[in-house]
């Protein structure tokens, strides 16, 4: 099935259907099917057709521009919402990507005056969103990116993102940032949050921040880099910098699982610590085979950790925000992971409903 037919096939369910607003009245209070990056109109009839109540949209703009004014927040917003979704989130400028290629890179790099510039830059952001009806703002704080290694194959034939720190160069070059100890990322990483968890607060927009993926030897880091939200630990320290309910964690199971040892049976207890405390404003809800330094990133039906189970705690702890897809394994022929992703957003709704249940 390609693009094409998979387009008219699901627009044709919206025309048959009672309409998405249905769905998202049905989970009013209850954890949302979520996803995150594609928001063009023909993506979003298809979202709404497969039950996808809320999204993080794509990135407005890397730039203080038109895109991230009000009024281009606010029209963003009501095209997302006449297809009968919520904008739950939109990205900052602040993204996965390693730190050559970010969108604001002296905020890592700990280089004034730059640094301050763009994070004012942030701060009107923040403001902005406020002023539009967008009430999280998700972001990375990272120098790495997201490492990975060669692919494997996984079920059926597709392949899975996979990284074996073994296998890797154990002396890899440093990168543009040089050598950044422990206490110099803590450094930039406060230096920000002091900057922008107050203006959130006085604007009320939830701040996400997604944690460093895949976490590294914390007595080495990788490539001169210590990658502080690569654990555990480094998470609780992160979310006691500051106290107020707008700072927290776009919460990846995937990568918070790729931290432990044992995934299946430690994972319940870290939704547990940080969805008590009201830290996850929303979840990247995948599912890996391995760990701590070695792991595959698989369907989210046949990896390691029980997902049934860990809805069940994110229903103890009260979570209500959004349950999202994310780094889907590639199947042959499935030309931008739109096939893998429909049966993670089916997979997941299931989960929802048995749960709800």
């Amino acid at each position: 099935m390609n693009r094409r037919t998979f387009t008219k096939l699901t627009a044709g369910s919206v025309a048959l259907s009672p309409g998405p607003v249905s769905a998202r009245a049905a989970e009013q209070g209850r954890m949302k099917l979520g996803t995150q990056h594609q928001s063009s109109d023909e993506i979003l009839r298809i979202l709404a057709a497969l039950g996808v109540s809320h999204i993080c949209s794509e990135l407005p703009s890397p730039h203080i521009d038109e895109a991230w004014s009000v009024q281009g927040l606010s029209k963003l917003r009501e095209r997302v919402e006449s297809f009968g979704i919520r904008l739950e989130a939109v990205p900052l400028p602040l993204s996965s990507s390693y730190i050559a290629k970010s969108e604001n890179p002296h905020i890592m790099l700990g280089q004034n005056p730059e640094r301050d510039r763009e994070i004012d830059a942030i701060c009107r952001m923040i403001e902005n969103a406020a002023r539009a009806g967008i009430p999280m703002l998700k972001y990375n704080l990272t120098i790495l990116g997201v490492v990975r290694g060669e692919r494997t194959p996984g079920r059926g034939g597709a392949s899975y993102s996979t990284f074996d720190y073994a296998k890797t160069p154990q002396d890899p070059p440093l990168t543009e940032a040089g050598r950044v100890t422990a206490e110099m990322m803590w450094e930039r990483i406060t230096y920000f949050l002091n900057r922008v968890i107050p203006v959130a607060e006085e604007n009320k927009v939830k701040m996400a921040c997604h944690p460093h993926d895949p976490g590294m030897p914390p007595d080495k880091g990788f490539r001169g880099v210590h990658r502080v939200l690569g654990s555990v630990a480094g998470l609780k320290r992160f979310v006691e910098i500051n106290a107020s309910p707008y700072h927290g964690l776009n919460f990846c199971q995937g990568t918070v699982s790729e931290m432990l040892a044992d995934p299946a049976h430690e994972i319940l207890d870290v939704i547990r610590y940080f969805g008590s405390r009201k830290k996850i404003f929303n979840v990247h809800f995948r599912n890996i085979h391995g760990g701590f330094l070695n792991f595959q990133e698989t369907f989210p039906d046949c990896g390691d950790v029980n997902m049934l189970a860990a809805l069940k705690v994110y229903r103890e702890v009260g979570y209500d925000g959004m349950l999202m897809p994310d780094h889907v394994p590639i199947i042959q022929g499935d030309t931008g992971g739109l096939q893998a992703f429909a049966f993670a957003y089916g997979y997941i709704r299931g989960l929802m409903q048995a749960v709800n249940a």
